[in-house]
């Protein structure tokens, strides 16, 4: 197999094993085909009025100031004398729409459908406005859109303000909540002379949406501390008051008017949001009017893990917490109409103020909803597994479940309601159980497939190399090509049962994928299996010790690694254990100053993974102190080349250019940072200047020398300027540190490949990326290479981990993009972001490229040892990937597979686009000139 089709095979293997973690994990679990469940009984509203304050906290609205005063002075009052409050528990990822999912559909989406869409419905899902008769919403168009075009019918009326008014620099993101508080007057207004509108609002079953986004933007801008955002809660506080007292004229004060006021999300200090931190994932819930329950005074301490009570002075009112998604069927029981059918929420009738009997048949109602989906759920996998092989759920057979119907049914009659309810929330839990082990039913056996192909591929690598570089090979003989046609056709038929198995269960495309990928992987291991009876045969000649020694080494590097994506820290324990590396190897004898230079620079990058991870606080003098230490090394560089041939004029008049273009992207952060404090927007130059430096930074290395540090050097420059102008504080830092010590470990490595070599030596700064290799010169590979491709591997690892844990959403600020866009733009914004991300990646693989280069190591050689260590991590991670304990686990659990498989399908990539940086140049007015022919 020829490197071109290894290298698209491998890409390929990847892949599959990348997405087979979404369909394991990652399904869709909406069903389809339920029947809308009616309560036979009146509702005690008319219509329903969903207050959603984007990103707001709990705490801040419940919690009076420091002068005890409250933010929310009307809401406050509901609280203490007209409605029911509590805490809403949001689910990991806290973004606003998976949020406003859970509120109005009533499920928690999955993350495969966040990934197919942001705006609109990547899948079919029924929802509160759905089934309501009429349903007018105003607010952001980020929101609306996608609840609009998943309603049949034509009965969700949307009205949105521009896109461009989510403008992070805007001077007051308040006036997105005024807008929308505007137009619902003047709606309201207009409905009086408009007879069809008219009727239409006085039916029953209507929903009106006040989607609030001003708090969000706010946090995002000037954080959940700032004046700006506390201001904007006294806002919305007197908005609701308002709209109150407009809706209750309108509609003569009939008292059929339910109200609720929530949040989809919650915001951290330093104004981000996503993940699982109590100011993210505890937002309001306050509910008053038609049907629901008034204030209840708590005579004795109410029983709650948090001490917020007593802070927000609220202890002697009856706190009624609900998980998220419960908020759907409140609504939905409110006004009468069926609970969403793909909702898993359950009613909180303590919200309810309404009999006993209304109470018990509104759970009711909610119980046959949720076994709905299980029954669909249990007939479309019984469908699709072959009778002998079904396991049904034993907790809910048929039996049981029509047993419920008739038993629950037989105590309402009877008007045993606490019993009935009682009853229908043991069902409840029950089919929400079977719901999970219908959908997780295949999970066992796609991951077997998997990890069987994951073993064979990192098998059939390591026979490759073994057979490229070990001296191992045999020519094949007669016997031996008989004996492979016969395993082809055992192989052969081994798919064809697997394929044939999988037909019959009407499986879907995916699983044909999975499941027969390990047939063909097995199956050329299979052919290198006389490489491993060659190398058990040579075990004796071999230097068993120093083998078994390196073994260990890079076992316990693999797990130094493994442990470092939950605790950073073991990443600073890892460099400083780098650091010894000259003193360990003997180097330290032969080159003291760059022995030295190798363990400060180690120790310097070691400071960054103890630090706070990105976005918390924003300080430009780091970015500053970055622009000036880029400068430094530039000067450096330029002096110490200044009595060495092979520095052109061009060349040093391109990096004068780049330096400047350093301080300029200084500059435009700085101005940018000052002219948005003072809430002037942001400068058209700056923005234009950010643009030109993104766009300049892939073409403009290509200009200078392919000389190797020549090259580096203006490589290195071109990312700096890119990832100073998306930093807000220390991360900055990182590139020139990183740069540091990636040019020591070049240094380090040319001398240690002359200590090894009797061959002269050659000089670094006379190898040039573009000359064309001398395959005499390629030598083959030894036990060091195993630590160098180890190094890199580490080194990936600290790009990627090394400002903060990119696992986490939370680590996500919009501050890093404000010099190329304020407005809200989830593509482009998230776009930049990866860019940032990646910056780091390539200055390694460039400077990877380089170690290949002087070394004179084939780079298919080092990338196999590269990829075989990350398939070991990601094999690790498989098997820690959970389906059980808390969100934030199981998420967490998962990410880090798919960061991994991302690392190396991007390793993949990124060692070609870094190939085409360091060897390719382009010579204005002249035919450029193409290497590696």
């Amino acid at each position: 197999m020829n490197i071109i089709m290894f290298f698209l095979v491998g890409l390929l293997v990847h892949v599959v094993f990348f997405i087979s973690i979404f369909d394991i994990y990652f399904t869709s679990p909406l069903v389809h085909g339920m029947t809308p469940q009616h309560v036979p009984l009146p509702p005690p509203a008319k219509r329903l009025v969903l207050f959603v304050a984007d990103g707001l906290r709990a705490d801040s609205l419940f919690k009076p100031d420091i002068n005890g005063t409250s933010r929310a002075p009307y809401i406050r009052n509901i609280i203490k004398e007209r409605g029911t409050w509590g805490v809403s528990h949001t689910r990991v990822p806290t973004e606003s729409r998976p949020g406003h999912v859970a509120l109005i559909a009533g499920f928690y989406e999955d993350v495969s459908a966040v990934a197919k869409g942001w705006k609109e419905n990547p899948v079919e899902f029924d929802s509160v406005f759905n089934e309501s008769r009429h349903t007018w919403c105003w607010g952001s168009p980020d929101i609306l859109p996608m609840f609009a075009k998943g309603a049949t019918g034509d009965h969700v009326y949307t009205y949105t303000y521009p896109a461009a008014m989510e403008d992070f620099a805007s001077t007051d993101a308040s006036k997105l909540d005024t807008w929308v508080f505007d137009e619902v007057k003047a709606f309201m207004n207009s409905a009086r002379g408009n007879q069809t509108l008219l009727y239409k609002l006085h039916e029953e079953k209507n929903v009106f949406f006040l989607h609030l986004l001003g708090l969000d933007t706010n946090g995002h801008a000037h954080r959940p501390m700032s004046k700006e955002y506390l201001e904007n809660i006294g806002l919305v506080d007197e908005g609701v008051a308002e709209m109150v007292s407009v809706f209750e004229e309108f509609f003569g004060y009939d008292g059929k008017t339910a109200y609720v006021f929530t949040a989809d999300h919650g915001m951290t200090n330093w104004g981000s949001h996503g993940a699982s931190h109590p100011s993210e994932t505890l937002t309001p819930l306050v509910a008053w009017g038609a049907g629901l329950q008034t204030a209840q005074r708590a005579f004795t301490a109410q029983n709650y893990d948090d001490d917020y009570l007593k802070d927000w002075g609220l202890e002697t009112y009856r706190r009624v917490d609900v998980n998220q998604a419960d908020i759907a069927p409140l609504m939905s029981s409110l006004i009468g109409v069926p609970i969403p059918l793909n909702s898993v929420g359950v009613l909180p009738l303590q919200y309810l103020n309404n009999s006993q009997h209304f109470k018990a048949e509104s759970l009711y109602a909610n119980a046959i909803q949720i076994l709905e989906q299980f029954k669909v759920k249990m007939t479309q996998k019984k469908e699709t597994t072959l009778s002998f092989l079904f396991t049904p759920y034993q907790v809910l057979t048929d039996s049981k479940q029509m047993e419920f119907v008739r038993h629950t049914r037989e105590l309402i009659q009877k008007g045993q309601f606490q019993d009935a309810i009682n009853h229908c929330e043991t069902v409840i839990a029950q089919a929400l159980e079977g719901l999970s082990y219908y959908h997780t039913y295949d999970r066992f056996f796609l991951g077997s497939s998997v990890v069987l192909g994951f073993i064979g591929w990192t098998s059939y690598v390591v026979l490759v190399i073994l057979k490229t570089h070990a001296s191992l090979r045999k020519p094949p003989t007669s016997r031996d090509v008989v004996s492979g046609r016969g395993f082809q056709r055992v192989f052969i038929c081994i798919g064809l049962v697997i394929s044939l198995f999988l037909l019959l269960q009407s499986s879907p495309f995916t699983y044909y994928i999975y499941c027969l990928l390990p047939v063909p992987v097995w199956y050329f291991v299979y052919k290198e299996f006389g490489i491993l009876v060659n190398l058990i045969r040579s075990i004796p000649s071999l230097p068993l010790s120093k083998c078994f020694g390196y073994f260990l080494l890079v076992m316990f590097g693999i797990e130094l690694l493994v442990v470092s994506f939950f605790y950073r820290a073991m990443l600073t324990l890892g460099l400083i254990t780098l650091g010894l590396w000259p003193f360990v190897s003997g180097l330290y004898r032969k080159a003291k100053s760059r022995s030295a230079s190798w363990v400060l620079s180690c120790l310097c990058l070691a400071v960054f993974p103890l630090l706070p991870v990105v976005g918390r606080e924003s300080n430009v003098n780091y970015v500053l102190c970055a622009g000036a230490l880029t400068l430094f090394i530039s000067c450096c560089y330029l002096c110490s080349s200044h009595g060495r041939k092979g520095l052109h004029m061009r060349d040093r008049r391109l990096f004068i250019g780049q330096m400047l273009q350093v301080l300029l992207c200084v500059y435009v952060l700085a101005s940018t940072h000052s002219s948005l404090q003072m809430k002037q927007g942001l400068p058209l130059f700056n923005q234009l200047v950010s643009w030109a430096t993104l766009v300049s930074s892939f073409f403009v290395p290509l200009l200078s020398s392919t000389r190797l540090f020549h090259r580096l050097l203006s490589i290195l420059l071109s990312l700096i300027c890119v990832y100073l102008v998306l930093s807000t504080g220390y991360e900055a830092l990182f590139p020139p540190v990183l740069s540091w010590l990636m040019f020591v470990w070049i240094n380090m490595e040319q001398e240690a490949i002359d200590t090894q070599s009797v061959s002269s030596r050659t000089e670094l700064y006379s190898i040039d990326f573009a000359e064309n290799i001398d395959l005499t010169r390629i030598r083959q590979l030894r036990l060091d290479d195993i630590r160098r491709s180890y190094f890199f591997v580490f080194f990936i690892i600290i790009a990627f981990f090394g400002t903060g844990n990119i696992a986490s959403i939370n680590s996500f600020d919009p501050a890093s993009v404000y010099c190329f866009l304020t407005v809200f733009n989830p593509f482009i914004m998230g776009g930049l972001l990866m860019w940032k991300v990646l910056i780091p990646f390539v200055i390694v693989m460039c400077t990877f490229e380089s170690v290949q280069v002087s070394t004179r190591l084939s780079s298919r050689s080092l990338f196999l040892i590269v990829l075989v260590i990350s398939d070991l991590m990601a094999l690790h991670f498989f098997f820690l990937v959970k389906d059980y304990g808390s969100w934030l686990d199981i998420g967490t659990s998962i990410s880090h597979y798919v960061i991994v498989m991302s690392m190396t399908i991007f390793l993949m990539l990124l060692s070609v686009m870094t190939h085409i940086l360091t060897s390719k140049r382009i010579l204005i007015g002249q035919k450029m000139k193409m290497h590696f022919k």
